[in-house]
């Protein structure tokens, strides 16, 4: 898992060396994120609208620049083919199921023939169980990946269920994964057509158009469906076909290209000319557009004919019934580094900026400290009798840097959890608690886990534990659109800005300076702490000012570094607020 990018071309004639730049460039932007090989997927033939025609797979271990040196010295790269219409994947992988070799890298293939391509992002669980099952059924497999399962598989329904569109097959096969997974999908079988779905990992669609949207919503149209195979591994009858999902929308609205079609397809734009950008980051977007769609959980993106379609099985309540089109705030010079020699660096340096930001219209200058995000809800926090802290890594440390603090202002008990931890012991939660989400890409597997808190039972239907309990959730997250920030019921955007160092920095200090604030706002009315207050606000607004005198410590610093690097184990103490840096500080230098 790490990084997927796809781009598909409609009625815009591009160069396949254009297409592969593209490509390669969505990859690029999305290194910060690690990984150890690369590979993409495009098609081989001047003609690609016929069925069957050849598609270049083409996947290297190693940095992109060496796919990219791969691609150069192939014919690929040197021909002049021009393509209409067209679809393409890329990814980046952090081997999770078996060793960084070329055959282990994305995408991954059905058989020798390239009929269907998947990149992948996540991990799935029952990987083990369905290729057994297929094995057993005849089917070979040349990796060692938990993906190689996806394509065998919507191989093996699509020989048993002919004439299923790529959608539906699509819809059958992830019934059958467990796990989390964001997929982009392409097949010869189907040219010029992408599908893209997600599960507990996050996935978007960028859009491109001549012309302006006529609609900033996306419907979402549900389907009827049954399982394709039996529930039972052992029975041999798994995986045989039982039906074809049918649509359970009907309409005679024309497709693009002017063709009728009874499966829903929703044209949000007239013109004819579109580009779409799939991928799991949005810095692999924002140059070629700003205009994204973020999939929700379970929803299946069909392009096709120029038209976006987004699908669902599972209907509930609370699932909206609609994709809204947003804009990213994001700027390209935000994730370019610039004159640092890393990331981390850079992002170091931009702490003066990123406190400002997460305090600019919140803290007034009569001292008031004002949360957008959560003023309607402020009321129903204040009655509450327990606040709760969920999770991970950095931004756990961030929340046990503010408990004491927090606790003061508050009055009230203040509980941290580990994320993994509080799924694993099921937490009581009652209504008369407030729990924050602490991330800062709002994507966190176990924060967001343990926002939902996910119960897998026998029917695999999925429950939300704290959110019917009555609790209030607050999510605390840098990345607007998030999964975090769509499903708690308020929350506090940092405005850290892009954080592109896999260690957290500005978004590490925004995400405390933001919980301060926070305690603040509890405790506006209390004239007994008044004078506390003023001290913390006082404090507050000196801190990007203290920030740039250590920053000008950098020499000093680099001196110990130099001194102590080779050192085999280092002790960092301290007590009280110096805790959680104590903490954080050692995660950063192991």
């Amino acid at each position: 898992m790490c990084g997927i990018f796809a781009y598909l071309n409609f009625l815009t004639p591009r160069k396949r060396s254009e297409i592969i730049d593209i490509l390669l460039r969505g990859l690029h932007r999305m290194e910060y994120r690690g990984y150890d090989s690369a590979g993409l997927a495009v098609d081989d033939e001047a003609d690609n609208t016929k069925i069957g025609s050849k598609v270049a797979l083409l996947k290297k271990v190693g940095k992109v620049s060496v796919l990219e040196d791969y691609i150069k010295e192939s014919h690929i790269r040197s021909d002049n083919i021009v393509y209409k219409t067209h679809c393409g994947i890329a990814h980046t992988r952090w081997a999770t199921h078996g060793s960084p070799r070329d055959v282990n890298s994305h995408p991954q293939r059905s058989n020798t023939q390239n009929e269907f391509l998947v990149v992948h992002n996540g991990i799935i669980t029952n990987y083990r169980e369905v290729k057994e099952y297929l094995m057993k059924k005849g089917y070979e497999f040349e990796s060692e990946t938990d993906t190689e399962v996806i394509v065998k598989l919507i191989q093996h329904i699509t020989n048993k269920c002919e004439g299923a569109s790529f959608r539906q097959l699509v819809e059958a096969t992830i019934q059958h994964l467990e796990g989390a997974f964001a997929l982009a999908f392409k097949s010869n079988r189907f040219p010029g057509q992408l599908v893209a779905t997600r599960r507990g990992s996050p996935l978007l669609i960028g859009i491109k158009t001549t012309g302006r949207l006529s609609t900033n919503h996306f419907p979402v149209f549900f389907s009827k469906a049954r399982r394709f195979i039996s529930s039972e591994y052992a029975n041999e009858s798994y995986m045989e076909p039982t039906m074809v999902i049918e649509t359970g929308f009907k309409t005679s609205t024309p497709i693009k290209g002017g063709e009728a079609s009874n499966e829903a397809a929703f044209q949000i734009f007239d013109y004819k000319e579109a580009e779409y950008f799939v991928a799991s980051d949005a810095s692999a977007v924002v140059e070629h557009t700003k205009q994204v769609i973020f999939l929700e959980d379970d929803d299946v993106a069909m392009i096709e004919n120029g038209s976006l379609s987004i699908h669902r099985i599972k209907r509930g309540d609370e699932i909206p019934q609609t994709r809204e089109v947003q804009n990213l705030t994001l700027e390209l010079q935000e994730i370019m580094m610039g004159n640092f020699k890393t990331f981390m660096q850079k992002e170091i340096y931009e702490q003066p900026d990123s406190i400002v930001n997460t305090m600019r219209g919140r803290i007034l200058d009569n001292g008031t400290v004002v949360l957008g995000g959560i003023k309607d809800y402020l009321l129903d926090i204040k009655r509450c009798r327990r606040l709760i802290l969920v999770a991970c890594g950095s931004s756990y440390h961030s929340a046990l840097a503010c408990r004491q603090i927090m606790e003061e202002l508050t009055e009230l008990p203040v509980v941290l959890e580990l994320a993994s931890d509080f799924l694993d012991r099921e937490t009581p939660i009652f209504r008369d608690d407030v729990c924050f989400f602490i991330s800062q890409s709002g994507e966190t597997a176990d924060t967001l886990n343990a926002l939902r808190l996910v119960l897998r039972l026998i029917s695999k239907m999925v429950f939300k534990y704290c959110k019917p309990r009555g609790a209030l959730t607050i999510g605390i997250t840098n990345t607007v659109g998030s999964s975090i920030c769509r499903e708690t019921h308020c929350g506090v955007h940092i405005n850290a800005g892009p954080e592109v160092g896999v260690a957290s920095t500005k978004a590490y200090t925004s995400q405390i300076l933001s919980l301060v604030m926070f305690a603040l706002t509890m405790s506006d009315d209390r004239i007994s702490m008044r004078k506390r207050r003023n001290d913390i606000v006082n404090g507050l607004q000196q801190l990007p000012d203290l920030i740039r005198e250590v920053l000008k410590l950098d020499d000093e610093v680099l001196t110990i570094a130099k001194k102590i690097y080779k050192e085999r184990s280092l002790l960092i103490m301290g007590r009280g607020y110096n805790f959680a840096t104590c903490l954080e500080g050692a995660l950063k230098i192991k």
